[in-house]
């Protein structure tokens, strides 16, 4: 077993040839541009530089071309590759700065970063003498900002903060100037004016002295043209990508319009107009919108005009970079730098931070550098710099210049060939400048002949190998700094046979087989074996299911394990040995199902036929023998199998009809077929068609009918289904005579849901019997009737009301209501509707309700006590309802009693409690008491005792252990009354003591009862 230390030990020597590598700087982050607040707490400035490089590189600054001294100026400090400015001033500090990092291999030098810094002075305090001007005439009001950096937005206070001037058609403000324009003073602009500056960095804010504005009283100003008096510059220059602001305002009266145009073009359609239309932004300028753009002011006296050019140029971008290059010394170097830009960019070139001019082997044209013969001195880095007027960027690379004499990795090395096959020995040192070859056999020389070639690449080809070739061959590398040899020990084996057996098997799905390759060859050799699958390696973890890899010395079999389709195909045996490989295949055909027809497609479509066609599919090495048409519709659960002529459709066909389907139907179509194995995939489905129409055929089902009104012939059917109509414009005819009578009556239902006819008439008395059939019909004629049934008319609703309704009350919330059925005949109750309500109340204030079944009494509950009600009794059935009986009136009874029994007592003897409770007084307006009714209940049983007395006592038994609740309440003919205190009593002990119902010890007993509650 091998050391588990020697892929640490490899990763480890390689680790540290990686770490040993030296190189030159590369950048991680070069400075940017650096904005910084005089005013912040932090009065350092960081401008940010690193880079990476084998040594680690060192650093240093520059100011404006000039190299910081740290230690002549202690403001400036320097962290690993960062510059520190500490009390940083505009004066000192502005500028450009530029990073060096440099090591042993090379200097780089960085882009460079401009450092600026932010703030805002004050505004003179000096008084800003008034402004008067007629009413009509337009005023440019000056805010002069103060000392500021960088930007400022411009905002005026008009007579106090925060009363903002609002900007509109008569009255601007520039951003360009920070003046306020008013084409056209007011009466109401009469006032003292602030301008407002914001520095957009630092968010300060100062304001100026106001500015009074008053009209002159020597008249009123006439009309007068345009006069724009902020523009835009006649040339403005714009970075690509930013949002442009063009400006253009006139004073005028009347107040002018703006309008703006680009002159031999079109203004962009993203742009905006703002302010309005004094302003024109443009958002992510391109270079298709550079152009001549006018802005026009106009009123009645006339208009004037101003035009500017804008010109949108781009900061320059590296199309092609150089990339860090190893020659050895002696080539030629063709290095070539590309970018775009706006204006177009030039270059120069830099070799280790100092510029690089052609001269001797050097030439420099543009963006291309070339070396001739490079040598060891033309080491270092380069850099190509790109750059117009407005950047400058770099491509960096590191140009290595090898020099090393010759070595072999490996040496010696050990080729195994096979008889009779050629031979290649490779002999690649590595050296710098490329070292002379030679090769030799022994002692001797090796000249090149017809069998022993030396090809370009220094590769030695030995064609036909034979046992004779063997033996060591040695390959020389030389060149100036020295020499090295290395050996190539070559031994020639007998050449591998493989023999893959089957060559050829057949097998249906579901079976297994085994595919055996076994190899012949040199002992000495270790083989290794792989199986493909159509040229791929076999994945037996994934596969795993269906292969198995059974191996031994020199035989590895493949066993396929219950074969599906889509095993068939090519098996390949690889086996390899350090000499050979040799590859060998088997071809597994798997006989199955058939695969799924062609296209199928609707030739001829009838009423009731579809001439269907298709194309063949595979057969699977299994002939078909027949096909199976099915067919799907929006009325079947899902595909079904349809009859076909001709019956069966045999395996040599493509074509067949499907016969018996539904007319006015859309169908589509799929073919199935099937061998002598089983049944395939179904073919794709068919496009969807329609069979034609025709008349219908099903007649509707469950013809009935009967209720319905008085005087009406109520038939219901079931509607035919939409499979079955056949056709448009289906509807339903309904044919009815009386029982005995000749001529049918024929009406037309023409919605294909309906389920109804109602016929009436009044001239036939109730549960006439008729003579009934429902038929159908479409566009195309009509189709059959159903059976003739016989139907009733309607019998009606009650004709006549409950006779001898009685009602009486029966508690302080019950009344008894009691009542006979009408006579026997048409319009039988189903049921009856009892109306009731208040004496003194209206009828239709009352309430409602209903008998479960056709009974003849029923108790109203909820009633008020002592209160007098008016009744009715009314029939009904699935008609409708009868008349209303005459009204009766019973009256409630009066309330029971709402004072409980109080004082309860008990006492208990053996299994026997005695109890007894104060008599309750019933008031004027409540029912006398008639009795008490005394609950008994043990707790964890669902029986209860009721006792009964006309006195206020009672003796109750016990019938076992446990605990007990007695409640008493009292018995009126208003119902019963309000309960008493509940009293819990449990058996325990054989200590007698008696309790009254507040705890107080009363006597002896058998037992010991303990109060547990009196509630």
């Amino acid at each position: 077993m091998g050391s588990p230390w020697k892929p640490f030990l490899l990763l480890s020597v390689i680790s540290g040839l990686s770490e040993s590598e030296e190189f030159g700087p590369v950048f991680i982050q070069e400075p940017d541009d650096v904005i910084f607040p005089l005013d912040s707490d932090e009065k350092k400035v960081v401008m940010h530089c690193e880079a990476r490089g084998n040594p680690p590189p060192t650093y240093s600054w520059y100011i404006n071309g000039t190299q910081v001294d740290s230690e002549a100026d202690y403001r400036y400090t320097f962290i690993d590759g960062n510059l520190i400015i500490s009390n940083a001033s505009e004066i000192t500090d502005y500028g450009k700065y530029q990073c060096k990092a440099e090591n042993s291999i090379g200097i780089v030098l960085s882009r460079d970063a401009l450092l600026q810094f932010a703030y805002l002075g004050a505004f003179s305090t000096k008084a800003r003498g008034g402004v008067s001007v007629r009413e009509g005439q337009g005023v440019v009001l000056m805010c002069t900002p103060p000392p500021h950096s960088p930007e400022i937005i411009y905002s005026w206070v008009f007579n106090e903060f925060p009363s903002f001037v609002a900007e509109d058609s008569r009255r601007f403000i520039s951003q360009d100037t920070g003046n306020l324009y008013i084409s056209k003073v007011q009466p109401s602009d009469v006032g003292s004016y602030i301008c407002l500056v914001k520095n957009t960095v630092t968010n300060a804010r100062v304001l100026s002295p106001p500015t009074p504005l008053t009209l002159k009283t020597d008249g009123v100003m006439g009309e007068y043209e345009p006069k724009i008096e902020v523009h835009f510059p006649t040339s403005v220059l714009v970075a690509k990508g930013v949002t442009v602001r063009l400006e253009c305002f006139a004073l005028g009266n009347p107040v002018p319009t703006i309008t703006w145009r680009k002159i031999n073009g079109n203004i962009p359609k993203k742009a905006r107009l703002r302010k309005s239309q004094a302003v024109l932004e443009i958002p992510n300028i391109q270079l298709e919108d550079s152009g001549t753009y006018e802005c026009k002011a106009e009123n009645p006296r006339g208009s004037t005009a101003f035009k500017g050019h804008l010109q949108v140029y781009t900061l320059p971008q590296w199309v092609r970079m150089i990339n860090d290059t190893q020659m050895d010394s002696g080539e030629k170097l063709q290095w070539e730098c590309k970018a775009i830009g706006r204006p177009r960019p030039t270059y120069r070139w830099l070799r280790n931070g100092l510029p690089l001019t052609s001269q001797g082997r050097l030439e420099i044209v543009n963006g291309e550098l070339t070396i001739h013969k490079v040598q060891q001195a033309d080491s270092g880095m380069y850099q190509c710099v790109a750059e117009n007027k407005y950047a400058a960027i770099y491509s960096n690379a590191e140009l290595q210049i090898l020099a090393s004499a010759p070595v072999f990795v490996p040496n010696p090395i050990r080729v195994i060939a096979t008889l009779g096959k050629d031979v290649s020995l490779d002999c690649k040192p590595k050296a710098s400048p490329k070292p002379r070859i030679t090769w030799k056999r022994g002692d001797r020389r090796i000249i090149p002949n017809k069998r022993i070639m030396l090809l370009r690449n220094n590769t030695l080809k030995i064609v036909n190998s034979s046992r004779a070739d063997e033996g060591n061959y040695v390959c020389r590398a030389e060149n100036q700094l020295g020499s090295a040899e290395m050996t190539a020990i070559l031994w020639v084996k007998e050449a591998m046979r493989v023999v893959l057996s089957p060559s050829r098997v057949e097998v249906t799905v579901g079976e297994s087989v085994v595919l055996s390759c076994k190899a012949t060859h040199d002992t000495s050799l270790d083989v290794a074996f792989q199986w493909f699958f159509n040229q791929k390696p076999i994945n037996f973890q994934y596969d795993g299911g269906h292969f198995e890899y059974i191996q031994t010395s020199s035989t590895v079999d493949l066993m396929i394990r219950n074969i599906l389709l889509k095993h068939a195909g090519k098996y390949g045996c690889r086996a390899q040995t350090s000499a050979d490989t040799v590859f060998a295949e088997a071809e597994l055909l798997v006989r199955g199902p058939p695969g799924p027809p062609g296209v199928v497609i609707v030739e001829e479509i009838t009423d009731t036929t579809a001439t269907l066609s298709w194309t063949r599919g595979v057969d699977n090495h299994s002939p078909i023998s027949t096909y199976n048409i099915q067919a799907r519709s929006p009325f079947s659960l899902g595909w079904q199998t349809v009859k076909t002529d001709p019956e069966p459709v045999t395996g040599d066909m493509e074509s067949a009809m499907a016969v018996e389907l539904n007319p006015w139907v859309e169908y589509e179509f799929r073919v199935v077929a099937t061998n002598a194995i089983g049944t395939g995939d179904p073919s794709a489905p068919s496009r969807g068609v329609r069979t034609k129409e025709a008349v219908p055929s099903v007649a509707p089902s469950n013809v009935s009918g009967g209720n319905g009104r008085r005087h009406e012939l109520v038939i219901s059917w079931e509607p035919v289904s939409e499979e079955f109509q056949n056709g448009e414009g289906f509807g339903y005819i309904v044919a009815f005579r009386a029982n005995g009578t000749r001529g049918w009556k024929e009406k037309m239902v023409t919605s294909a849901d309906s389920t109804m006819y109602k016929y009436r008439d009044e001239t036939f008395p109730p549960l006439t019997p008729f003579e009934v059939k429902v038929g159908v019909y479409n566009n195309k004629g009509d189709g059959p009737f159903s059976k003739v049934v016989i139907i009733h008319s309607a019998e009606g609703e009650p004709r006549e009301a409950p006779s001898d309704v009685k009602a009486y009350g029966i508690s302080s919330s019950e009344i008894r209501v009691t009542w006979k059925s009408p006579t026997p005949g048409p319009g039988k109750p189903r049921g009856y509707e009892v109306s009731y309500w208040k004496d003194m109340e209206l009828e239709e204030s009352g309430k409602k309700q209903q008998t479960v079944k056709n009974e003849t009494s029923m108790v109203l509950t909820g009633l008020e006590g002592n209160s007098v009600y008016a009744i009715t009794v009314k029939g009904f059935n699935s008609i409708g309802q009868g008349p209303a009986s005459t009204a009766v009136t019973a009256k409630t009874r009066k309330p029971p009693p709402a004072q409980p029994p109080a004082n309860l007592h008990w006492l208990q003897e053996g299994n026997n409690v005695s109890l007894s409770w104060d008599p309750v007084k019933a008031k004027d307006n409540e029912s006398d008491v008639i009795g008490y009714m005394v609950l008994l209940k043990q707790e964890g049983r669902g029986h209860n005792q009721v006792t009964r007395t006309i006195n206020p006592s009672t003796m109750l038994s016990l019938p076992e252990g446990g605990t007990y609740v007695i409640e008493v309440r009292a018995l009126s003919e208003g119902g019963e009354g309000a309960v008493s205190s509940q009293v819990r009593l449990v058996t325990s002990s054989d200590a007698p003591t008696v309790f009254d119902s507040s705890g107080a010890a009363r006597g002896q007993s058998l037992f010991q009862f303990h109060m547990l509650a009196a509630v």
